[in-house]
């Protein structure tokens, strides 16, 4: 029994074992990605205090999203003709400026709705700019090899942070005020530069460069599409991914209004349920870490899964039985989300790598503005009942048609 867990123990930890660039870029994101959080919390809870408008918190997420929909395909390009370790550090020090001017905004008291909107939206471009770049350094970092368990790894510490964050930012906001939060998340991002300034090069798996020159920006969006459409498993990951989350992968609308109106309670429920699917999350990735491979199996169960945790979670009442199946959606969301990331990385080209990784975020994030407001309107017309309904049914739809393409078409392994 020990020699068992000994050995799942160093699958499931097998990246971080083998490669000191990747222990140096995670343990930068561990503290990074916390104050992320801290300050995603403190962002919201900023407009809060400026407005008491539930429609501007609205407002704000379109603000974040909107990046996605805008640069997605542009960010793909820039990864592609871009050494992915200097995008990220790039990437990393914008987000701390953004931070920064957040801090004395706040501090000194000249903080309006218009520059929190402003900043948010500059914070958004950012990330989208920053995650195919950063997901193609963790390529880079680990190889094809160990590529499924390091994606899961990433996602077990991001789904970490999002309950640890929101937690410290909690005690901070009611001690001393938002201010401090964008300050320390500001602090945070010297932790992963400093993480990435010491990488070794030479140990970076390299990339096969394209066999001829790059097009132009119009031409590569159009390459990397034309990737997409003769590739049908790329298809596959795209079309679940695009049609799950815009309809039911909206819990930053949905969850308030689980909390509030359906289950008549306050902001303590709302946060217990909040970090029941960050739990979830991130026993999610343990799993699929220790897996140590991606599959198109794993990804059918998470994606199923997913959407029959939310049908279930329709008609629910009480707050143990919602906070249980979001703890099981949290699980089930990144088994899906995790073996999608692995398999488009891993059936990618090097050189298109980029591309279809930003695809893949304009499928998850792109269509999130439009995904907000169907759930918004849908809990309006009819409650999170009907808006957990729609999403269930929606989600179980599409997992049935990826299942049986998947049986009549017979597609490759997903790991080389």
């Amino acid at each position: 029994m020990t020699a068992a867990l000994v050995a799942l123990n160093a699958r499931t930890f097998s990246s971080l074992r083998k490669h000191r660039n990747y222990r140096l870029f995670f343990s930068g994101q561990v503290i990074s990605l916390s104050g992320t959080w801290m300050q995603n919390v403190a962002l919201a809870w900023l407009v809060v205090e400026l407005t008491r408008s539930p429609v501007a918190i609205g407002v704000l997420a379109f603000c974040r999203f909107i990046p996605f929909t805008i640069f997605g395909l542009l960010s793909g390009v820039v990864a592609d003709r871009t050494d992915n370790r200097r995008l990220v550090m790039g990437t990393q020090t914008a987000s701390m400026v953004v931070s920064i001017s957040l801090a004395v905004l706040v501090l000194s008291g000249a903080a309006s709705l218009w520059l929190v909107y402003l900043l948010a939206a500059l914070g958004g471009t950012a990330l989208v700019f920053d995650a195919p770049g950063r997901h193609g350094l963790t390529f880079q970092m680990v190889g094809r090899e160990e590529l499924p368990n390091a994606v899961a790894l990433n996602a077990s510490l991001f789904n970490a942070s999002r309950v640890v964050g929101p937690a410290i930012a909690g005690v901070v906001i009611a001690t001393v005020g938002v201010g401090p939060c964008f300050v320390l998340n500001a602090l945070s991002f010297f932790a992963v530069l400093a993480g990435l300034a010491c990488m070794r090069r030479s140990e970076l798996f390299p990339l096969v460069p394209a066999e001829t020159a790059a097009p132009s920006v119009l031409g590569s969006v159009r390459e990397g599409l034309g990737f997409v459409r003769r590739s049908r498993p790329v298809r596959l990951v795209l079309g679940i991914t695009a049609v799950v989350s815009t309809v039911g992968f909206n819990f930053h609308v949905l969850v308030p209004v689980l909390a509030a109106d359906t289950l008549h309670a306050g902001p303590r429920t709302f946060g217990i349920l909040s970090a029941c699917f960050g739990l979830g999350a991130l026993g999610g990735a343990l799993l699929t870490a220790s897996l140590g491979r991606a599959s198109w199996k794993s990804l059918v169960l998470g994606a199923g899964g997913f959407s029959l945790t939310l049908l279930v979670l329709a008609p629910q009442g009480t707050v143990l039985a919602s906070a249980l199946l979001l703890f099981a959606t949290g699980v089930c969301f990144t088994l899906w989300t995790s073996n999608s990331q692995s398999i488009l990385q891993l059936t990618a080209p090097d050189h298109l790598r980029g591309r279809v990784l930003s695809l893949y975020l304009f499928a998850f994030a792109g269509l999130a503005p439009l995904g907000g407001l169907l759930a918004g309107w849908l809990a309006a017309v009819g409650g999170t009942e009907l808006a957990f309904l729609v999403a269930g049914v929606t989600g179980l739809v599409m997992t049935a048609y990826t299942a049986a393409e998947l049986r009549r078409g017979g597609l490759p392994a997903a790991r080389a």
